[in-house]
């Protein structure tokens, strides 16, 4: 027998191993709408499986997994925060996120790498605006979820309402396997709808008591059941038999037939409960192990190579290469974090590894478990895990960190546009190099912020997805990095497009002595709503201008139009076709090329510009008496109301669309109109046509 083969089991028993670990894992995320009590439930996990020794509230600023200043001060959380309990010989990482839409990039990168996902919904609103958002976000990455209907203790709490908004918000196929026993302040637990037993908590409600389903109860818990089964049957082949035939299927067969259904997204098991009083998070937690998916119950995540374009797939094993993708990076004082998520082989500390994305490799200074803010040191991770590191330099969201012998890249992430942004300047010009290594920094760490220095004034613009998003970074600034900052009034980010096709011919000629440029072009521009930002077609024939100078001519045009023209706002929604043009066979260069497209660019815009501005999705939730003050202030905003809904609580839910520009302080004015009662919830749309009268205004001012 040879070495190699001697080793052999050695190596398949420790991969076992590692397998056996793998299934006892599940990575999931919390998401929903925000205050429908995500990081309360966290929190609740964290005190049920021993994570934590004091339940932090989030009302008190003394939430666990709000850890950050801004969180505590405003009760709400604004960074995803990832910690690991165990539940049943499971090893659990949660990341909580946030629920505002300003901060829905920490839910995109965190769903990009999480298995699984707890749908967290308000038992009286139901599925409300940003649960749409989350949902749509958890589709687009295939992950699977189950529901928690929070808040059954509440006035007005409808546990059937909460599944029908369900299926005509999120067009899910909810299916609760439990159904409450009572609502409101009559709640006193839930039945397991699949081993036919009650779960009540008394008044302490941590003591939890498992009995018989109440008499009373029986009939209408039967019938559940029997319309869970249905709905679940056909993903478990002995089930299906069982059901057809009359006949009822064992508890094991009923959560094969619902785990199925779940890992191929084909249905969401729904559960109750009110985490704020302990009650259903246990259930809940069982679910998580029943139900959602370990590394190895997901498709393998598929990546590149660089180098060939080929696509490489490579199984969960730590016995394969490595293979990470960085989701989330962290200025910190201590060391800067940056998170990975492990899809094949292992991660040491101490090691060097290799950057697909710069092509360089990096030192992993320390790995680390992270609990919230707390940091616990690890020497090795391996694949399924996700880890933070401490040492990286360079390293952004979305890049593979990989071994330089065998280079693959995953796919990178992508974020939606700025759309407000403003003028920031520090207290005292000393200060001033200072603020511009902070923001870079912060640009570092959140991809949807930006900034740049004004060439004409020299001033700093940062960039963001809402009020909110800036005025946490400008506190950050200033409490965290110890930096006074004045800022000036938020701006919209408007965009521009063209008003009408427009064809031109380009005569970039120079020739007065010594070497000349000289580079002709027709380009016919046509406005397009179905072009992100700028399409350009090459449709020379017969060499009317020599390919070498095509990408120079395209760069000048881009370059253009990005920069805006006059007003500084990007043109958008374009197409230009490159079809006749001159050159010279001295004078023409790929610079007078790159010129003469910049030149194009100007007279196809000048005098035919459409100003675009974000259209807002907004949902406002108010008392009924006060709907006709919302209606007529969002109509005075040039807002388009398109839904109106009355609850069964006495809440209407005014919808429609308005333009960001005109919700500066809103939620000042509909603290007024609703004497503190309302609250909204906006997300991005849309870029729509400016009307001329504001338009003319606007281009006046840039």
């Amino acid at each position: 027998m040879t070495e190699a083969m001697a080793d052999q089991p050695k190596a398949d028993k420790k991969q076992a191993k590692d397998d056996a670990v793998v299934r006892m894992t599940r990575n999931i995320g919390i998401i929903a709408h925000i205050d429908a009590g995500k990081t309360t439930v966290t929190e609740r996990i964290l005190f049920i499986t021993g994570r934590s020794h004091k339940i932090g509230e989030v009302h008190d600023g003394q939430a666990t997994m709000d850890y950050l200043e801004e969180e505590r001060k405003r009760g709400i959380t604004i960074t995803s925060a990832a910690t690991t309990c165990n539940w049943r010989d499971h090893k659990i990482s949660i990341i909580d996120t946030p629920g505002h839409v300003d901060f829905t990039a920490e839910v995109e990168r965190s769903l990009r790498v999480l298995d699984g996902a707890i749908g967290v919904f308000c038992g009286v609103a139901g599925v409300q605006p940003q649960s749409e958002t989350v949902w749509r976000q958890a589709n687009r990455y295939n992950v699977p979820r189950i529901a928690f209907v929070n808040k059954m203790d509440r006035t007005g709490a409808n546990f059937d309402h909460a599944v029908e908004t369900m299926v005509a918000r999120l067009r899910a196929n909810p299916v609760p396997i439990q159904m409450p026993i009572g609502a409101e302040r009559a709640f006193e637990g839930v039945i397991d709808l699949v081993e036919m037993k009650a779960y009540t908590w008394d008044d302490n409600a941590r003591d939890l008591e498992v009995g018989e389903v109440p008499a009373a109860m029986r009939a209408e818990a039967e019938a559940r059941r029997e319309k869970m089964i249905e709905a679940v049957a056909e993903f478990h082949e002995p089930l299906l038999e069982k059901f057809v035939e009359g006949e009822t299927g064992t508890i094991e067969e009923i959560k094969a037939a619902i785990r199925a259904g779940t890992l191929a997204l084909k249905i969401t098991p729904v559960l109750a409960g009110s985490a704020f009083k302990d009650k259903g998070v246990q259930n809940a937690l069982d679910a998580v192990i029943e139900y959602l998916p370990s590394p190895y119950d997901v498709p393998v995540i598929e990546a590149i190579d660089p180098e060939s374009g080929e696509t490489i797939v490579r199984p969960y094993q730590s016995s394969q290469p490595l293979g990470a993708l960085a989701f989330k990076t962290i200025s910190d004082p201590n060391g800067d974090l940056t998170f990975l998520r492990l899809y094949s082989g292992v991660m040491k500390q101490g090691e060097k590894y290799y950057n697909a994305r710069t092509r360089r490799e990096e030192r992993v200074g320390r790995l680390v478990r992270m609990h919230a803010n707390q940091r616990e040191g690890v020497e090795i991770a391996k694949a399924g895990e996700i880890i933070a590191v401490i040492g990286f330099r360079e390293a952004i969201t979305g890049d593979t960190i990989c071994e330089k012998s065998s280079v693959l890249s995953y796919e990178s992430m992508e974020f939606p546009d700025t759309v407000i942004s403003m003028a920031i300047e520090p207290q005292k010009s000393s200060d001033r190099d200072k603020l511009s290594t902070v923001i870079a920094k912060l640009v570092r760490e959140d991809p949807t912020f930006k900034a740049y220095t004004e060439e004409q004034t020299g001033q700093i613009v940062i960039s963001g997805m809402g009020e909110l998003h800036l005025e946490v970074i400008c506190n950050r600034i200033r409490d965290e990095f110890k930096i006074g900052v004045h800022v000036g009034k938020p701006k919209v980010t408007f965009r521009q497009t063209l008003k009408a096709p427009r064809d031109v011919e380009a005569r970039h000629i120079k020739q007065s002595g010594g070497s000349g440029q000289y580079a002709v072009a027709r380009v016919k521009f046509t406005p397009d709503s179905e072009v992100d930002v700028f399409e350009f077609t090459d449709s020379i024939t017969g060499g009317a201008i020599s390919k070498e100078y095509i990408p120079s001519f395209r760069n000048g045009l881009a370059n253009a139009l990005a920069s805006g023209g006059r007003s500084g706002f990007p043109y958008v929604k374009i197409r230009a076709e490159l079809y006749d043009g001159k050159t010279h066979d001295v004078d023409s260069s790929q610079m007078a090329f790159e010129a003469c497209g910049a030149l194009a660019m100007r007279l196809a815009v000048d005098g035919n510009t459409q100003l675009l501005e974000p259209i807002m999705k907004i949902e406002v939730e108010a008392p009924e008496q006060y709907t006709g003050d919302v209606i007529g202030d969002l109509s005075s905003r040039r807002g388009i109301i398109e839904d109106m809904v009355n609850k069964p609580d006495g809440i209407a839910s005014v919808k429609g669309k308005v333009p960001l520009s005109e919700m500066f302080q809103y939620s000042t004015t509909l603290r007024s109109i609703t004497q503190g009662r309302g609250h909204y919830a906006m997300e991005p749309f849309s870029y729509e046509a400016v009307p001329p009268n504001i338009a003319e205004k606007l281009l006046g001012e840039g």
